[in-house]
This record gives structure tokens, C-alpha cells and sequence, in this order.
């Protein structure tokens, strides 16, 4: 699967990635993860922090897949709204995940302390506003939830909201917590200092076979084989092709960045904006004074591919983002799309399918993919060492 299309605004910032060396020969450890993206740097990292003899193999360089294409928002917010979520999975578990999200920004950000690189992290307020008149109602409803169970919120009826942006709705909720990342850069710097604690990371390798046996797990390469205790899948939206549960759906979306503005005005206090249409539209800044926007989302995974469609999405974006920003000129500078997953309740896949003995998956689908990747990076570790995990049951295969 071709996970991105284009070139993204990430690797124009670091050009240089990570490369990690190819496999030839067999090698042994006790846990081998597969997939060099966001995902597996961070399960590695957490790994190697806990003294585990890791190997990491990606079938292409490491972080230049569906990670490239990230637009890096970390929001505890899952495309799920909390309501819809009680009405799914029940209070306890939908209250969990949406702290659970909180927490995890909040280790992210002690996470970089040790790397001595922000990565681009910043502390961002997000603002969800009405696309519609009619959302209104299950807006306040989401409002008055979020509130009631203790969560940063604030509402901005219209007026309100006409006060402090150029942004035409009925209402929006204001929640506090969240953030913005470089996800590329992330990976990249998480890679190398788990390199320097002993992580062995290889690019262009590939897995053609997975054997269990008693004793854990062969990976059968094409230049060798792998023999480990486990094996994490950190495939991201190629899991599919591993496991035989029903994750969820893929899609496309499209992203864009812009030139460094001119003016931010209508801008509320440099927010975090998306919006309660689905599939929905959302913008961000970038330390170096560009807006990130994306959307469009399309009913395939391959459709990012098709000739043209990258052209004619962004022109959309960009269209939509004028209608909200109409004294912001938005000049494009980078364009990019990716493959994009969808679970059945906007919750990620964190565990054990019952199809395999000794493996973990992470498959963090929705728009929160690097905050479920924190998540699954504790919660594998403590899967494998033998420790409880609060986290297991509401991330669990077969809920």
C-alpha cells in the first residue's frame, strides 16, 4: 500500500532521515517491531527504556509513511464526540479514553525533555465550531457533557465567537489541553536516541512470513530471518493485512501548508480549528508562521493516488479555508495526502487479537493517531513485562 502522496512540509524541515541499515543474515531479540513510524518509534523507545532488546525494521525508512503525512495535532478529543461515545462503549470507558487522551499529551510533552528537542510542541486551545445551524444542539449537548465530567470547556455562542474570529457559526466549544507537534521530526529524534541505547533499526526490509512456535515468534525476511520473544505490529494502516478483526475502514485525506502568513487576523489566539461536519475541515500554525490545513476526505485508500485529485482537493481546502479566514491570504507552498482509518467507535486497537499467541498490535485509527500511539507505547510495555494496564480494556481486540 502507497501510504502518502506528495511531499509534506515535515521533510522539507529535516530533509535528512533517519536510515536505518538493511537486515542480511538472521538476528535475534526479544522483541522485533515492525514499522518505523510514530508508532514503533515510540513503542521502541518506551521498550529500550525499560532495558528490552528491541530490533526495528520498516520495509521502507523509517517515518516516511503514513507518519510524514500527519498533520500533527494531539487532541484529546477523538472524532468521536464524547455523547456519541457514552451511547457506544458506555460512561466508564468513553470518560477513560477521552482522560486517557489529556494524560497522554501531558507525557508527550515530558517525553521531549529527554530528547532536548520541543520537536515543534506547543500548547494549542482547540476551538470546535458549528458547521451548521442544526449542529447547534448537539454541540451545547457535547458542551454541557464534557463540562459536567470535569473537562477544560468553555461555549462561544455566535456573538461571542463573531467577537474573537472571522468565523461564521452558531456556537463553538473552546476545550484547553491540547497541542501541536512536528510528527516527523518526533519520530526521527525518538529513533536515534533509541539507536543510542542500543536499538537495531533496519530500512528496506521487508516481512514475507510470521511464524509462532512456543517459544515466540520467526519473522522470515528477504535477506534472512528474525527470531523474537514478541513481535508488535506498528503497521499503522497496513495492520490489515495481519490480523483477521474488523478495525475499521480506510480513507484519503489531504492535507496542505501554506507560506508564512501575512496576517492572522480572524484567527482566534492561533486555535487549533475543526468543525462538527464529517468529514471535517481543520487548521493549525506552525512556529514558522504557516497554517497547516486538511480535510477532504474520500471513501478509498488509494484514492490519493488517482491523477489530479491532490490538485483538485487542495484547491477545496484552500477555497474553505478563505471562506473562514477572508483577510488571510493563503498561499500554498506544500501539498501532500495519505492514506487515513477510521474505527467502528473512533477509538484505537491496542493489544492482543485472539489470532496470535505472541503478538501486540497498535493501530491507532482516527484523527488522534499520535496520542493513541503514546497510549499503545505504555500499555505494550506493560503487556509485555507482565504489569496491569487500566488502559487494556477500553483498547482491547474483540470489544
Amino acid at each position: 500500500m502507497n501510504l502518502r502522496t506528495g511531499k509534506s512540509y515535515w521533510q522539507a524541515l529535516d530533509p535528512h532521515p533517519f536510515v536505518g541499515e538493511r537486515l542480511a543474515g538472521d538476528a535475534r531479540c526479544e522483541v522485533a517491531v515492525i514499522g518505523g513510524g510514530i508508532t514503533g518509534a515510540l513503542v521502541t523507545h518506551r521498550l529500550i527504556s525499560e532495558g528490552v532488546d528491541v530490533i526495528l525494521i520498516d520495509r521502507h525508512e523509517p517515518g516516511l509513511g503514513s507518519t510524514a503525512a500527519s498533520t500533527g495535532l494531539l487532541q484529546y478529543e477523538i472524532d468521536t464526540p464524547l455523547v456519541e461515545l457514552i451511547a457506544k462503549v458506555g460512561e466508564e470507558h468513553a470518560l477513560h479514553a477521552y482522560r486517557r487522551g489529556l494524560r497522554a499529551i501531558d507525557q508527550i510533552e515530558d517525553l521531549l525533555a529527554g530528547l532536548g528537542d520541543d520537536c515543534g510542541f506547543c500548547r494549542h486551545e482547540s476551538l470546535y465550531f458549528a458547521s451548521r445551524r442544526w449542529h447547534y444542539g448537539h454541540l451545547k449537548e457535547e458542551f454541557e457533557c464534557r463540562r459536567r465530567h470535569g473537562f477544560d470547556v468553555r461555549f462561544l455562542e455566535r456573538d461571542e465567537l463573531t467577537e474573537q474570529s472571522s468565523i461564521r457559526a452558531a456556537g463553538a466549544i473552546v476545550s484547553r489541553g491540547d497541542a501541536q507537534i512536528d510528527p516527523y521530526r518526533l519520530t526521527q529524534r525518538l529513533l536515534a536516541q533509541s539507536k543510542s541505547h542500543g536499538l537495531r533499526a533496519f530500512g528496506e526490509t521487508e516481512v514475507h512470513s510470521i511464524d509462532e512456535d512456543t517459544d515466540g515468534v520467526v519473522l522470515g525476511l528477504t535477506t534472512g530471518r528474525i527470531r523474537a520473544r514478541r513481535v508488535v505490529f506498528a503497521t499503522g494502516y497496513e495492520s490489515g493485512k495481519y490480523t483477521r478483526d474488523d478495525e475499521g475502514t480506510l480513507h484519503s485525506t489531504f492535507a496542505m501548508a501554506s507560506e508564512p502568513l501575512a496576517t492572522d487576523q480572524g484567527w482566534p489566539a492561533g486555535s487549533l480549528i475543526w468543525e462538527t461536519a464529517r468529514p471535517y475541515f481543520y487548521a493549525r500554525r506552525t512556529p514558522d508562521g504557516r497554517a497547516i490545513i486538511g480535510g477532504g476526505d474520500t471513501s478509498f485508500s488509494t484514492d490519493h493516488e488517482r491523477d489530479g485529485l491532490l490538485e483538485r482537493k487542495t484547491a477545496q481546502l484552500k477555497r474553505r479555508f478563505q471562506r473562514l479566514f477572508p483577510q488571510i491570504p493563503f498561499e500554498p507552498a506544500y501539498c501532500w495526502a495519505g492514506t487515513f482509518g477510521e474505527s467502528k467507535d473512533g477509538l484505537a486497537y491496542i493489544g492482543q487479537p485472539s489470532d496470535y499467541r505472541h503478538a501486540y498490535f497498535a493501530i491507532g485509527y482516527g484523527g488522534n493517531g499520535i496520542t493513541f500511539s503514546a497510549i499503545a507505547a505504555q500499555l505494550i510495555a506493560d503487556l509485555y513485562l507482565g504489569r496491569p494496564n487500566v488502559d487494556a480494556d477500553v483498547f482491547r481486540f474483540g470489544r
